[in-house]
């Protein structure tokens, strides 16, 4: 039987960890039998989408995302609604597709999936038609994706400093919200969209979110006072989200919002400027993942 083409495309600065050595740890575990492989290494941002293009034109099986969930995005939003599997090696800040689907951060058992070869499909959403995997969100969150995009200091204490920073002095927003055709006005700290439960790092905005239900989780997160932050952050610890009178989450499949100007969102932490109505659809069973 012939053997499969693979790709490993390597994020080398996600996570802040350095990426030495990798394709040498990662040939010891890849069952050779099975794949050629090949590794290729990103040198800017959307690099990974020019290499995904690439090796999709020359016929490759499989592509594997080293690296967080923007590196995932990057490679992912390129096999939307092909046959070519994405495999994901987990090496960013918060992981949060990858812990969702059960992909360890151990290098061996991350490539033994790979090795067994199980493939899953899952939804994918849209925002004005650009893809997200994840989460997606606006408002306070965008601000510090946007802030941490920035940053030197990598990794989960790099993202609390930045919020720690910001959040005294943040305002809310005024959001009308079409969700299926039900109207909501509301005045938002932030709006998660989520088709995963977890932002990453185990802090899950939507408790009751999953990939593969054709639905979106909308989590309206309100205003708080600053001294229920702790008790926000529990809540988001303890998967009780949805348990918190700051937190509303509905679920939908067709989501119109309209904010006060445009300004940023971000799609799998990754910030960009949008306008000031935003598109979102899902699009369900879009994407086929090894897990």
């Amino acid at each position: 039987m012939a053997k499969k083409r693979i790709q490993f495309l390597i994020n080398p600065i996600s996570g802040g960890r350095k990426k030495k050595g990798f394709e040498q740890s990662a040939r010891k575990f890849l069952n050779a039998h099975l794949y050629e492989a090949e590794f290729k290494v990103t040198e800017h941002a959307q690099h990974a989408s020019d290499l995904a293009r690439k090796a999709i034109k020359e016929g490759v099986d499989l592509l594997v995302a080293v690296g967080g969930d923007g590196t995932i995005n990057e490679i992912a939003k390129e096999l939307l609604h092909t046959a070519i599997p994405l495999a994901i090696i987990p090496e960013g800040s918060g992981n949060g597709l990858a812990r969702y689907l059960q992909i360890s951060s151990d290098l061996s058992t991350a490539i033994n999936k790979i090795n067994a070869g199980h493939v899953s499909t899952i939804d994918s959403g849209l925002v004005n038609g650009k893809a997200f995997f994840n989460v997606a969100g606006m408002g306070f969150d965008a601000l510090i994706s946007n802030r941490f995009a920035e940053n030197l200091t990598r990794g989960p204490v790099g993202y609390l400093k930045i919020v720690l920073q910001e959040i005294s002095r943040y305002r809310p927003q005024s959001y009308t919200l079409n969700i299926d055709g039900k109207i909501l006005n509301r005045e938002a700290f932030m709006i998660s969209i989520a088709n995963s439960p977890q932002y990453g790092n185990n802090a899950y905005i939507a408790p009751g979110a999953t990939a593969d239900d054709g639905l979106l989780d909308v989590c309206i997160i309100k205003q708080f006072p600053l001294l229920q932050f702790p008790v926000m952050i529990y809540h988001l610890f303890s998967r009780t989200a949805h348990q918190s009178e700051y937190v509303e989450i509905i679920k939908g499949k067709h989501i119109v919002i309209e904010r006060e100007t445009a300004g940023p969102v971000h799609l799998d932490g990754e910030p960009l400027e949008l306008d000031r109505k935003l598109t979102i659809d899902v699009l369900p069973s879009s994407l086929k993942v090894v897990c």
